[in-house]
């Protein structure tokens, strides 16, 4: 039998996640708050790091999975590859809107 959904719990968790989810990744901007400005050079330095974290973390669990690791279970290794799929299309996408932004500004006439 299917179990009602309650909004209030559901609510309530959506709340820890975003909590967590804060926590776990504070943004990088607030590293340059006190010179009061922010480079956008850094910020997608520091993006493109962590989404090279990410897919070096998944592969290093896809290896110790393959090799017969018994602490690595095959839940944590797909969890981590998708996490570190999802990075990248995320960041093929804005280097994609990144070129298009660039492409718009060069078409403009002065």
């Amino acid at each position: 039998m299917i179990k009602a959904i309650d909004p209030n719990q559901l609510l309530t968790q959506m709340r820890a996640m975003q909590t967590q989810a804060n926590q776990a990744m504070p943004m990088p901007a607030e590293q340059n708050l006190s010179s009061g400005r922010v480079d956008f050079a850094d910020l997608m330095k520091n993006a493109v790091d962590k989404v090279n974290e990410t897919q070096q973390t998944a592969s290093q669990l896809r290896t110790a999975f393959e090799l017969g690791d018994p602490s690595v279970n095959l839940t944590d290794v797909m969890i981590a590859s998708q996490k570190s799929s999802v990075a990248f299309d995320a960041t093929i996408q804005v280097r994609n809107k990144l070129i298009e932004a660039y492409q718009e500004v060069m078409r403009m006439s002065i």
